[in-house]
């Protein structure tokens, strides 16, 4: 993720790996520190920074999408080098808006000024050398962990393919090999961590923030602990429906794996869940699919019968926007992404959707398989490519998602409208499974949207203690463990150091990406996509709707899109939604039939952990 956020907000999306890149920034204006900070003076720096900003991102995001797309020495080189010349440039522009904190300004002059003071992910401080130091650890970071290798079998495992062992394997001791090797792997990255964390938390106290923690949390329209209390809140509702679905699945686990494996009274295995963090439980659905569910949709075989290749699979998300009235994507769109993974090079792999000139060379970079995984994740990043193209026109400290859950949440919302009755009108299946399969539905459904819940909340909430050093380098990993029982209520496969680094395993520590968005978006899809079945007519169980090809329901959609970051996030809700909080009640309106039978099914058991 950038270190700077507004350069390259409007360029690539949330789930960028690189760090932000630039050319050599020109000088901030003549008229800083030396010049009275009048309303006149205030505008004129906002107008030169947004000029510059609109040069500097593309460059940026054009050098990022090489070193994503092919990883070397020289293209880390020039990420590192970019990188700390902008950071430098992006604290300067900080502490000037700081200067007209008081001064009579018009309200987007305003938001833009606060903005500014808020776009700094990772602050270097004002001393020499130290926006170099900072801009090398990040790249050297994100690097280390996109070419991560393991030994198995005698053979070297990529990264990306032990997410793929982690969802096949049924073997307990294959996949506590698997997940050991890779969290020793990600050792390696603590002691640039720790010194990242140094550097960044004393660019945020001189900037007047307390710690790094407390910058991100200011950037949703709110105080920093009141935020953290709504998250809180939020959880609590969502909670019960999650400790249901634990509570039934650790049985299921249980049953397959037995009492040394999976004690009834203990957290969960995290190697035993289907993926390298527990935090998706979509590839457990044979082992915990209802007796009565009947023969769930086999996605990945039904595309390879169907005759999709990567191409076919990103026209068909292409289409669903299409159909809501949005115009199709640009001609360069098809020549110039990374659709599947080129051979001979280094890459990252992790998929993220791209807008590298503010106009409309929008890109996605992915390395497509044929699966129903990368079906929906199509259709998720290409939610980013029409949010970024909908508020192209805005002021370049515009262009950006209302909050930055809200850029996740779109695309989240048109998978949630990857259903049966979707799938039918588009040809992959025949006919749509009758109600006494919803369960089934739900269920596969709840493996990933209900099981992502606490860990989208967890991850942040560590970086939050390790930036106000609640814990110290001696107590991340000890602390990372407390943070997971407590919440997902899982358990390391094997006992870990307590020098160890387990967190640094998950791609969006080294990269540096604010996690706290995937929580607020897995909320605000269930949200949005309740919005948009009531905007499509749509009569029946939230859960069997699909508002593809609901012209209103796009018209209200782009309503929202269009604002970009130029409101405060409730007014950006409130336009396509009618609402101005955000509520886990659409979530459990989407999952009560799952919900109500799940008690049924935990009736007499020890739940909890």
């Amino acid at each position: 993720m950038s270190i700077v956020r507004h350069v390259l907000s409007g360029y690539a999306a949330a789930a960028l790996i690189a760090t932000l890149a630039a050319c050599t920034p020109a000088a901030p204006p003549e008229s800083s520190s030396a010049a009275a900070a009048t309303p006149e003076a205030a505008l004129a720096f906002l107008a030169d920074v947004e000029k510059q900003y609109t040069v500097l991102g593309e460059e940026s995001a054009r050098i990022n999408w090489v070193n994503n797309t092919y990883i070397n020495f020289d293209t880390d080189w020039l990420v590192a080098a970019n990188d700390a010349r902008l950071t430098e440039l992006g604290v300067q522009y900080a502490k000037e808006a700081v200067r007209y904190d008081g001064v009579d300004v018009d309200v987007d002059a305003r938001r833009k000024l606060n903005l500014l003071k808020l776009d700094l992910l990772l602050p270097a401080p004002d001393r020499p050398g130290a926006a170099r130091e900072l801009s090398d650890i990040t790249t050297r970071l994100a690097s280390t962990y996109g070419v991560g290798k393991i030994e198995l079998d005698g053979k070297t495992v990529p990264q990306a393919d032990t997410e793929n062992l982690m969802r096949t394997l049924r073997d307990p001791a294959k996949l506590q090999e698997v997940w050991t090797k890779w969290h020793e792997y990600a050792q390696v990255m603590k002691p640039d961590y720790v010194r990242m964390v140094e550097i960044a938390n004393e660019g945020s106290v001189e900037l007047g923030f307390n710690d790094v923690g407390a910058l991100w949390r200011s950037n949703y329209d709110m105080a920093p602990d009141a935020f953290a209390a709504e998250v809180d809140r939020l959880w609590g509702q969502v909670k019960p429906l999650y400790d249901d679905l634990h509570c039934y699945v650790r049985g299921k686990l249980n049953a397959r794996y037995g009492n040394d494996a999976v004690p009834l009274d203990e957290p969960i295995r995290a190697d035993l869940l289907g993926n390298m963090w527990a935090q998706s439980w979509a590839s457990l659905y044979d082992l915990v699919a209802p007796p009565n569910a009947g023969t769930a949709i086999d996605l990945d075989k039904r595309l390879v019968e169907r005759g999709y290749d990567a191409m076919k699979m990103v026209k068909t998300g292409e289409a669903f926007y299409s159909s809501l009235g949005f115009e199709p994507l640009p001609a360069t769109f098809w020549e110039r992404s990374q659709i599947v993974r080129p051979e001979g090079r280094e890459v990252i792999c992790h998929a993220s959707a791209w807008d590298l000139d503010a106009r409309d060379d929008l890109r996605i970079k992915m390395c497509t398989e044929i699966n129903a995984e990368d079906f929906r994740t199509i259709h998720h990043e290409l939610g980013h490519n029409y949010y970024q193209r909908a508020y192209k026109d805005l002021p370049a400290l515009f262009r950006g998602g209302a909050n930055d859950g809200f850029h996740e949440a779109v695309g989240d919302t048109i998978m949630l409208s990857i259903t049966p009755e979707y799938l039918r009108e588009i040809g992959i299946i025949d006919h749509v499974p009758d109600a006494s399969q919803d369960v089934g539905l739900l269920m596969q459904q709840a493996l990933d949207g209900v099981a992502f819940l606490p860990f989208g909340l967890l991850v942040d909430k560590w970086r939050w203690q390790v930036f106000s050093g609640e814990l110290t380098p001696a107590t991340y990993n000890s602390g990372w463990w407390e943070l997971r029982r407590q919440y997902q209520g899982v358990r390391a496969p094997v006992e870990r150091p307590a020098d160890g680094f387990d967190a640094g395993g998950k791609y969006h520590i080294p990269a540096n990406t604010p996690y706290m968005r995937y929580f607020l978006a897995r909320l605000l899809q269930y949200q949005f996509y309740q919005a948009a079945c009531q905007q499509a007519g749509w009569t029946g169980p939230l859960h069997r709707c699909s508002f593809y090809g609901s012209k209103e329901a796009g018209r209200r959609l782009n309503a929202m899109l269009a604002l970009g970051q130029s409101k405060p996030w409730p007014e950006a809700l409130e336009a396509f939604t009618g609402t101005r909080s955000i509520d886990g009640s659409a979530i459990l309106a989407y999952y009560a039939p799952l919900s109500a039978w799940l008690k049924e099914q935990n009736a007499g058991k020890t739940c909890g952990w």
